[in-house]
């Protein structure tokens, strides 16, 4: 092959593969509807999405407790703004441990949702005691009750549940690990080594200085801080990434500070 050629292969393989610049998006990757029986009558699609837009948020999870049936709604009520709705859930593990599940597509989510009800165990949900929990449109409007409750453990253990998300292509993430109701160091005392975490999530109330002052084990973890946000007054959006696209692969890439991504909180939050 002569010189000539193999310049003009290079540079068609050159084209086929453009350089896209990285973006900078504010993430709040915590986010609950009114399918949690915890959250405000006022956690539907239309509000979080003008809560985020309003504060400036690029990139949204919504992780309702142990259930996906609100993220189309809300992905539906962002068609058309420059908001990203990534699909997700807070799932409970049978150690009473809270973890962020997140995916690229509702038909991860989908999948997961299907193992997640085979684990859960078959208790009603009680309104009066727990709450009501909503199945909303993108309008907000009310679909259904979800009868199923689900601020309540399935009998996945942590490391089931993590190899589990992790085969469908999603992102694992212990939520609020510093709470002492369901994070991940007061219930089980330390961070587990038989599983590979990207990072982990420390509730609002901490920077991640003093959260790795507490729990010097955090050291080794990139840290998130969760709005959890279960009123439109609790959006954060403090963590920052650098990366091509709002996908799983690129947040992982900027959280290990990979290929020119990056992670950092945003400071004085």
């Amino acid at each position: 092959m002569g010189n000539g050629t193999a310049r003009l292969i290079n540079k068609a393989t050159n084209n086929q593969l453009p350089h896209i610049p990285l973006k900078t998006l504010r993430a709040e990757l915590h986010i609950h509807t009114v399918l949690s029986p915890c959250a405000a009558v006022e956690m539907i699609p239309p509000i979080i999405v003008a809560e985020a837009l309003e504060r400036h948020i690029d990139l949204i999870a919504i992780t309702d407790h142990n259930h996906t049936a609100n993220i189309e709604a809300v992905q539906q009520a962002a068609v058309g703004t420059p908001l990203t709705v990534l699909p997700g859930m807070e799932l409970q593990t049978k150690e009473e441990v809270h973890t962020l599940c997140l995916f690229d597509t509702l038909e991860q989510s989908r999948a997961f949702q299907t193992i997640i009800d085979q684990h859960l165990p078959d208790i009603k949900n009680n309104p009066e005691f727990f709450g009501e929990q909503y199945v909303v449109d993108a309008s907000g409007d009310f679909i259904r009750s979800e009868e199923q409750l689900l601020i309540i453990s399935c009998n996945l253990s942590l490391k089931e549940a993590f190899n589990i998300v992790t085969e469908i292509g999603g992102l694992f993430i212990p939520a609020h690990v510093n709470r002492t109701k369901f994070g991940l160091l007061p219930v089980l005392g330390l961070v587990p080594t038989d599983i590979t975490l990207d990072a982990l999530e420390i509730s609002r109330h901490l920077t991640p200085q003093a959260a790795c002052k507490l729990y010097p084990q955090l050291n080794e973890y990139p840290l998130l801080i969760g709005g959890d946000a279960h009123f439109p007054d609790q959006f954060l959006g403090v963590n920052q990434f650098i990366i091509e696209e709002p996908t799983i692969s690129e947040l992982k890439m900027a959280l290990h500070h990979q290929d020119g991504r990056n992670f950092s909180i945003i400071p004085d939050f």
